[in-house]
This record gives structure tokens, C-alpha cells and sequence, in this order.
């Protein structure tokens, strides 16, 4: 038989040659697991040295203790200008990180009460004690001023009016991935917790358990609010009497039968809601 090749025909493989479609398969498998291999290595190498460029890549546990020295840095921006308290952290869960994850937010705030009514004054105030990186700047917000700053790591810090002679200060994450999930930092608050606890006594009413708040501050050591709610005595009583000895040479911002705002060695505030009194004692970072 002779060993021509018909015209037309194209010569077969022989058994131990792959086919020509074969050899392009396997290369375009062996370049996209070498791809697979590279990108997991540079994925690798990015999280533990690349900076996060995304808050999604900071975990809530991760982005937690920023929060808190922001809080903390606040109640020092704050200076003597108010009286601050620190207010209960709040966690909003259910949120989308990606179309896929689930996340939560983390938001932490400081109420302020002034000596009189001008917010955009304290705000403003606030903002030129916060660090130049913070970029912090007030501006009008429907018809509203309203502060704004950036304390790094994708952390948001915002400040607003919180009512009449009121400003809320919050710092506030962002929907991230829970991780490892928030633990709000510890604080011995035995003074703070001794003054609310006195407080309480003296108007003679069945108090509540004192709820101990805290945050890192700047240079060290924490912020801490003690707070607890009881009954207030007669309607129309001037809260001011549980405070005679604290506010000897203090400063006394509001005081009437409702409201009580003093500085000195603790910020003390106390308002009336219906028959009840609540009382905060903090102590606030140094500027």
C-alpha cells in the first residue's frame, strides 16, 4: 500500500500523539491554575502588608478600638465648653458588605449639654482641637450645622444638633464584616459609680443598675461615664440639691428643675423624664 496522502485528507494521529485541540486545552488549564496560584499569593502578600484600601477589608473587631479613641479624643475636644457623657454603643446588624456577606455597623456617641444655645459655636470649637489629619470641618446640612471629620481607617466621626443647648457626637464604622465581633473596652469607674450611686440616695427613690461606659483616650488611660436612672422627688424639685458638694468651685452650666449640667472634678448631667431622673458621672480625657 503506498504511503501517499490522499489530497484532501488530513493525515490521522497516531495513538500516542495528542490531538492538536487536546494541547490547547491543557495549556489554557495549566495557565489559568499558575494565574490561580499568583493572584492567591499576591492576595496573600497584600493583606499582611498593604494598608486596607477599602473598609471591607477591616473587620468590625479591627475597626472597633479606633472607634473608641476617637470617642475619646472627643470628649477631650470638647474641653470646657460642655458637659459630656459618653452614651451606650449601638450595633446595627443585617447590613450587605458585599452582594454575598453580611456585615454590621458600629456607632458610638457623646452627648453634650452647653451653657446656652449656640451649637455652631461648639462644633466649631470642636473642630479646630481634633488632629489636622482628622480634616474636620463644619458646614450647614439643612439649615443645620453639621461637623464632619475622617479619624482614619475609614472611621467617620459626625457631630450635630441634639436638641436646645444639645450637640450628639458620633463615631461610627460603616457596614464591615463582624470578624471576631465588638467588646466595648473595660473601665474601673468606682468614683463615678460612688458619685451616681449618692446622687440617687439623696432623692430618696429606688435606683436603678449603674450602666459603666468608656473609652480609650490620646494620651492614655480612659474616658468613663457612670449612669443610672432613678426617681427624682417631688416634680418641680430643683435636681441641683443631690449635687451641693460636687459643685463646689465648679463651673454650673444648666441648672433648673429639669436640667443639671455641671464641670468640675466629674461632668455631671442630670435631667428629668416624667418621674424619673437620669444621671450621668463622667470623667473625660485631657486635652
Amino acid at each position: 500500500m503506498s504511503g501517499a496522502v490522499q489530497a484532501g485528507y488530513a493525515p490521522p494521529t497516531r495513538p500516542d500523539q495528542p490531538a492538536p485541540g487536546r494541547r490547547w486545552l491543557r495549556w489554557l488549564v495549566a495557565a489559568t491554575l499558575a494565574w490561580a496560584v499568583l493572584l492567591a499569593g499576591l492576595t496573600w502578600w497584600s493583606v499582611r502588608h498593604d494598608p486596607p484600601t477599602v473598609k471591607e477589608q477591616r473587620s468590625l473587631d479591627q475597626a472597633g478600638p479606633v472607634v473608641d479613641r476617637a470617642l475619646g479624643r472627643l470628649t477631650a475636644a470638647v474641653g470646657r465648653d460642655g458637659v459630656p457623657a459618653l452614651l451606650p454603643d449601638r450595633i446595627e446588624r443585617g447590613c450587605r458588605v458585599t452582594p454575598l456577606d453580611d456585615g454590621a455597623e458600629l456607632e458610638r456617641g457623646v452627648e453634650v449639654v452647653l451653657a446656652g444655645d449656640d451649637v455652631r459655636q461648639l462644633l466649631q470649637r470642636v473642630a479646630d482641637r481634633l488632629p489636622p489629619d482628622w480634616r474636620a470641618g463644619v458646614s450647614t446640612y439643612d439649615g443645620e450645622p453639621l461637623l464632619r471629620a475622617d479619624a482614619g481607617e475609614f472611621v467617620a466621626v459626625e457631630g450635630r444638633a441634639g436638641g436646645p443647648g444639645r450637640v450628639l457626637l458620633t463615631v461610627a464604622t460603616g457596614c464591615r464584616p463582624v470578624g471576631a465581633g465588638y467588646r466595648a473596652p473595660a473601665a474601673d469607674a468606682v468614683a463615678e459609680t460612688a458619685e451616681a450611686q449618692r446622687a440617687a440616695r439623696r432623692w430618696g427613690g429606688a435606683a436603678g443598675p449603674v450602666q459603666v461606659l468608656a473609652a480609650s483616650c490620646p494620651g492614655g488611660g480612659t474616658a468613663r461615664t457612670a449612669r443610672i436612672e432613678t426617681a427624682g422627688g417631688p416634680a418641680g424639685s430643683p435636681l441641683a440639691a443631690a449635687f451641693r458638694d460636687a459643685a463646689d468651685g465648679s463651673l454650673v452650666l444648666r441648672d433648673s428643675a429639669d436640667e443639671y449640667a455641671l464641670r468640675g472634678s466629674f461632668a455631671v448631667l442630670a435631667e428629668r423624664v416624667d418621674d424619673r431622673v437620669r444621671v450621668a458621672v463622667s470623667t473625660t480625657c485631657r486635652a
